[in-house]
């Protein structure tokens, strides 16, 4: 595939016939023109668009439905978003070194995929995923190149022939970024910007952006920020005055002879500054936790039990969430667009109370820094009693979807927790593939959270799924602890009551803590 038919827009010539007089593999070509038929590409010099709806670049989000909410964090984000054929390409790099010390700006992105031991399938679904990360993070993905090699290449991950493919495609194009496929080294990625001349970044680079314009909480603020700098760490290059020596001892007091000799280069001392800020994170978070712990404990002692919402990114959870509890988080249809954990209070149909948990979507190949940074929020998992692990029935490979989340929920300790699989989206899903779904994860609840379906059924199993309190008591609770009567009512089973002279006479089945104070407050 020559650079002048690269774009699937730009020439008269299909991509598998291209792919055949080159003697490329033709099914490359063919999941390229897919994935980019799917994500709005444009041909070089064509105006791009994000966010607009009009077939280039992000699509317009569908709209939220009467149980999500005002929404009003969803408009504040869209009103923030690029707009584009402005034709400024302002981070266009005329020079590649200053690329670490730059912000992220993505806007005309190029991606760069590598199809190893994998079936072509699966390269296809993971540069897809990358598109969608590109378009999440403010871009308009124009074209891309999928080569088939068993290992990346040490010095540009791409072959030297991929990488001057790449190169004239870039230039074709206007892009000013390459997004690659996998996580770089700092050499492979010197040396791919080094040969096509604009801005490179991998995946875990653009994860990171795009929860640094999503994180709102000041925990979720110092989780990415510290996320960014374990990744820029071993990042940082110098050159020129970086690589020269600061003075020390009387030299740098302009006294000359009798210094101690060479001090830290300045690299290295924006590397101290970054540990320095790196320890300040941590124990930040360290100190943010205490707060969760008194909320966990509280929930304990009230025998109120907890369900986890966990899952892929975009399967769904926050509209989830809003349908059983109408909490009105931030609903849209873009990967991570939420990442702060929202809790709720609900009640299963028997009227027994349980909170309710949302937390950050998972994705495949999650940053490692990023599950380090997340650990103490993804940690809530593994103290709830349920989890319910949502799935968009309606994706193309739902399957890999859920290997990633348990491989994810294995890392933190959560893997023993009682799994409800809840096969979201079906009003969107193939028939076929549901039934398929439903075989190969016994014991799934199908629902549709924007259409309703399926929905009582699912609180069914979750009442069955929830621990039911297990001790039983038979008490009379003076009438100045109301308060216990109404715990007893909110937490536990009445089997029966009768109001007496001297106060609520109760037959119950509680939580062992409640049943301690009911004892004690007893007549």
């Amino acid at each position: 595939m020559s650079p002048t038919t690269a774009t699937s827009t730009a020439s008269t010539t299909t991509p598998a016939d291209d792919a055949r007089t080159s003697g490329e593999d033709p099914r490359r070509s063919d999941a390229v023109s897919r994935i980019l038929s799917r994500h709005g590409a444009a041909g070089p010099g064509s105006a791009q668009g994000t966010g607009t709806g009009t077939g280039t670049g992000t699509p317009a989000p569908a709209e939220p439905g009467a149980f999500d909410g005002d929404q009003l964090d969803l408009a504040e984000r869209q009103a923030l978003r690029r707009v584009g054929g402005l034709g400024s390409h302002s981070s266009e790099l005329q020079d590649v070194t200053e690329v670490e010390y730059r912000q992220l700006r993505l806007e005309r992105v190029v991606l760069a995929g590598l199809w190893t031991s994998a079936s072509v399938e699966e390269a296809e679904a993971s540069l897809r995923e990358l598109a969608a990360l590109a378009e999440t993070a403010g871009s308009a993905v124009l074209d891309g190149v999928l080569q088939r090699r068993p290992t990346p290449d040490p010095a540009t991950f791409l072959g030297s022939g991929k990488a001057g493919e790449l190169k004239g495609i870039v230039a074709a194009t206007e892009a000013d970024t390459v997004v690659c496929d996998g996580e770089l080294s700092p050499s492979q990625r010197r040396g791919l910007e080094d040969i096509v001349g604009v801005k490179v970044i991998d995946r875990t680079a653009l994860i990171l952006d795009i929860f640094a314009q999503h994180a709102k909480s000041k925990e979720g603020k110092a989780q990415v920020e510290l996320a960014q700098l374990e990744y820029l760490l071993p990042r940082l290059r110098g050159w020129g005055e970086s690589m020269s020596r600061q003075a020390g001892g009387r030299v740098a007091a302009g006294a000359g002879i009798g210094s101690r000799g060479p001090g830290e280069t300045k690299i290295e001392l924006d590397r101290r500054r970054i540990r320095t800020r790196m320890a300040r994170l941590r124990r930040q978070i360290r100190e943010m936790a205490p707060a969760r712990e008194t909320k966990r404990s509280r929930r304990l002692a009230g025998g109120v039990p907890a369900v986890a919402i966990a899952g892929y990114t975009n399967a769904g959870k926050s509209s989830l969430l809003n349908r059983l509890t109408g909490a009105g988080v931030l609903v849209e249809d873009a990967l991570f667009a939420t990442l702060d954990p929202a809790v709720r209070r609900a009640r299963t149909p028997d009227g027994r109370a349980y909170v309710l948990a949302d937390t950050v979507g998972f994705v495949r190949h999650l940053p490692t820094q990023l599950v380090e940074a997340f650990r103490s929020t993804l940690e809530e998992v593994g103290g709830a009693d349920l989890v319910l692990h949502v799935v968009d029935a309606s994706d193309v490979d739902p399957e890999g979807q859920v290997s990633a989340v348990r491989t994810v929920l294995a890392d933190v300790g959560a893997l023993d927790v009682p799994e409800l699989v809840v096969l979201n989206k079906c009003d969107a899903a193939s028939p076929e593939a549901v039934a398929r779904l439903r075989s190969a994860l016994p014991g799934a609840v199908v629902v549709s959270a924007r259409t309703g379906e399926g929905l009582e059924a699912l609180l069914e199993v979750v009442a069955e799924r929830l621990p039911r309190p297990d001790v039983d008591v038979d008490v009379v609770v003076p009438y100045t602890r109301g308060d216990l009567v109404s715990r007893v009512h909110g937490t536990g089973e009445v089997l029966a009551q009768e109001h007496t002279g001297v106060g609520t006479h109760l037959v119950a089945r509680v939580g062992e803590h409640l049943a301690a104070e009911l004892q004690g407050a007893a007549v």
